[in-house]
């Protein structure tokens, strides 16, 4: 509807203003992060560009192999001498029957007053000792058939060991028994002792 003296040409839209014009701005930009955070949640297998992928994917060397950033040239080095293996404590002592003694005298068993112990020490011997020296300690395991009898723990020799004779025995073998310190963590070995002490103790073992 139109006016007197009212022009067609008047009808013309008149362009947004300065206001309306950001608004506009503001949501196509808004529209368009919707959409790109939308595609990267997606399921597709294949995966995002990266940053930096030769420092994400950097060529590693082999240990035994030629290594060209070494003084030496080869990628596997010989520890500083001193070096602690983690988890691991040294031993002061060799595979002699004075320092298997010695061992007696100065080694303390670091779990001798935990009440726990006895029985984690009795799972431990049953799973790698009592196959030779019996659930008592009496020499008398199910493969002594097959070997000569361990001494039992009752004799007079093995009941007078302390605890870390017997862990000195443990780490480095003695007579016909082999060394277990491959199979059984220090720790363990200790647990071990502690349970022994009991069949050491027990009275069957004095008499």
């Amino acid at each position: 509807m139109t006016t007197p003296g009212m022009r067609v040409t008047d009808l013309r839209l008149k362009p947004p203003s300065d206001a309306g014009r950001s608004v506009c701005e503001s949501s196509l930009l808004a529209v368009l992060v919707l959409a790109i955070v939308a595609g990267g949640c997606g399921q597709s297998a294949e995966r995002g560009r990266e940053y930096t992928p030769d420092m994400t994917y950097s060529v590693a060397y082999d240990s035994f192999a030629p290594n060209p950033a070494t003084r030496n040239g080869m990628t596997l080095q010989t520890p500083v001498r001193g070096t602690i293996p983690r988890g691991f404590l040294p031993l002061h002592y060799t595979n002699t029957a004075a320092d298997a003694e010695r061992a007696g005298r100065e080694l303390s068993n670091p779990y001798a007053h935990v009440p726990s112990a006895v029985e984690q020490g009795h799972r431990q011997y049953e799973t790698f000792c009592q196959v030779c020296h019996g659930a008592r300690g009496d020499g008398d395991g199910p493969i002594v058939p097959l070997i000569p009898n361990p001494p039992a723990y009752s004799s007079e020799r093995v009941r007078a060991m302390p605890a870390g004779r017997l862990f000195h025995v443990m780490t480095y073998g003695s007579g016909r028994m082999p060394s277990y310190a491959s199979q059984i963590p220090a720790s363990d070995r200790w647990l071990i002792a502690t349970f022994v002490h009991t069949l050491q103790t027990r009275p069957e073992a004095a008499q």
